[in-house]
């Protein structure tokens, strides 16, 4: 049994590895191991992923109701780890301090580093360890954001970020009621990263090409990494930045300015 997928009406299925696959992208052959161990729990696995998402699903609706009552608008920002979200947030609290009102919900699997890196620049923050009784998981769902938000007054604030566990696959998978996905890619990462990551890459509204400021020292080809996003979401928008230089982050502070 291959790995699970759901669709936009919510249902769920595997799809199951044969030797006749039949993706978009043409592949050479390769030898890509023998699933065969999960046929016989197959159609059990599904049962208990559709079970899962469906009550992540029930909880997201209710923080969105939440969201909407207090007129917050909700961003999920994505990324692998160390693509510089922090570094981002530090810069967007500072920019947009006095014109709109900011929280931001931390996701991580433990310590409160980043938490604190945000700690004092004007912002409401929500730490969220996933390792304190949520079984350590490498993505926030839906209900450890409702967890958060207990510790967030939502009628002080205009703007909530919710920096997800770094992670390049699955933040996506799990709606927490956000209004929008966003991620934060770093070039340092590859550019065949959309390729081999796309529900991510897929899932978000805008694409944050972080740390540009390192592309002289790179081997990295940034018109491929663009071609690569195009072909997998090509709705996607693009910002170029740089967060340790500050290169960029006012064309992201106004994308969130047009979203809030």
């Amino acid at each position: 049994m291959g790995r699970f997928h759901r669709h936009e009406d919510g249902t769920v299925h595997d799809h199951p590895h044969t030797d006749d696959h039949d993706h978009d992208r043409p592949v050479e052959a390769r030898d890509v191991g023998d699933h065969r161990g999960y046929v016989e729990t197959g159609v059990s696995r599904v049962a208990v992923l559709e079970k899962i998402l469906s009550e992540n699903d029930r909880v997201a609706d209710g923080n969105r109701a939440a969201f909407a009552a207090a007129g917050v608008r909700a961003v999920n920002l994505m990324s692998g780890p160390g693509a510089g979200k922090t570094t981002l947030l530090r810069r967007t609290i500072v920019a947009l301090g006095e014109q709109v009102r900011i929280g931001v919900l931390e996701g991580d699997i433990a310590t409160s580093l980043d938490a604190d890196r945000l700690d004092g620049l004007g912002a409401d923050i929500s730490l969220v360890n996933t390792s304190a009784g949520f079984g350590g998981e490498c993505h926030l769902d839906a209900v450890m954001v409702r967890a958060g938000l207990a510790r967030l007054d939502l009628d002080r604030l205009d703007l909530l970020v919710i920096e997800n566990v770094g992670n390049l696959v699955c933040p996506a998978e799990f709606t927490v009621g956000e209004s929008t996905k966003a991620m934060v890619y770093a070039v340092t990462e590859g550019e065949e990263k959309p390729l081999k990551y796309p529900v991510m890459f897929r899932a978000a509204e805008v694409v944050v090409v972080n740390k540009i400021d390192l592309l002289p020292h790179l081997d990295f080809d940034l018109d491929r990494f663009l071609s690569y996003l195009g072909d997998v979401n090509p709705a996607a928008e693009v910002i170029l930045t740089s967060a340790r230089t500050g290169e960029g982050v006012d064309a992201w502070c106004a994308w969130l300015q047009g979203f809030a």
